[in-house]
């Protein structure tokens, strides 16, 4: 009998199925919630012939090009609302303004004019009087934020094909006695400037940067304007 006891604890240890514990899963990480993104920032243009592109298709605008590539560079620049119209001085565009009769508040204004002020032998005190109301119609479109908005240079029409036989030094000149009236209003203003003159200036000889009226610029050259805003509106928006 002493041997029964023994046989009968091993026979029942074998009988007896081993249990083992699955370990417990160790939760995946979540990624973070991602804010849902913001609506896009409204963008008005005011200007001239300039702005609209005269002789080109509206996509080719300049402001056009400056919202698309920005949407590249990942900042929701809204399509541009554009106030302009070809052959406008700074009065004309102050009177359409008005008329328009416009209340909106924008994320960020451009302002490109004078060409004409020049062209018809308007005076620089003229012209910077009359400019100095109009950066301070532009820092109202903007919220009253003068770091929302962004001057363009008068190009340099004189160096166009449509100026040949005219006196080129002398509309040079008188171009940048309205650009520094203008950049000195925007440094009293605290509102960005942008100088494209050189790049207007640089097309000289070069017909096919000219739509043809030989007189305004194709989409090609305007998307050079386009990328030298870019980092500055960058700057202005981060």
């Amino acid at each position: 009998m002493r041997f029964i006891l023994p046989l009968l604890a091993l026979l029942f240890s074998c009988a007896s199925p081993s249990i083992m514990l699955a370990p417990t899963p160790t939760p995946s990480p979540q990624p973070a919630p991602q804010p849902a993104p913001g609506p896009p920032v409204t963008y008005l243009a005011l200007g001239d012939s300039y702005t609209i592109g005269e002789g080109e298709t509206a996509a080719h605008r300049w402001p056009v090009q400056l919202a698309a590539l920005a949407r590249q560079q990942s900042l929701a620049l809204a399509e541009p609302d554009i106030i302009a119209r070809t052959g406008w001085t700074t009065a004309e565009l102050q009177d359409a303004i008005k008329s328009a009769n416009n209340q909106k508040t924008y994320g960020l204004v451009s302002l490109l004019i004078g060409v004409n002020n020049q062209y018809r032998g308007q005076s620089v005190a003229l012209y910077r009087a009359e400019f100095r109301a109009l950066l301070a119609t532009a820092v109202r479109f903007a919220g009253g934020q003068p770091r929302h908005v962004l001057v363009l240079s008068i190009p340099d029409w004189g160096q166009a094909p449509f100026a040949q036989g005219r006196d080129q030094a002398q509309i040079a000149r008188e171009i940048d006695q309205f650009n520094l009236a203008a950049h000195e209003e925007c440094q009293s203003a605290d509102v960005a400037f942008l100088d494209i003159t050189p790049l207007t200036r640089a097309a000289a000889g070069d017909a096919s940067q000219f739509v043809p009226d030989r007189l305004h610029y194709t989409g090609a050259h305007m998307y050079r304007w386009s990328t030298l805003a870019l980092p500055v509106v960058q700057q202005l928006l981060r």
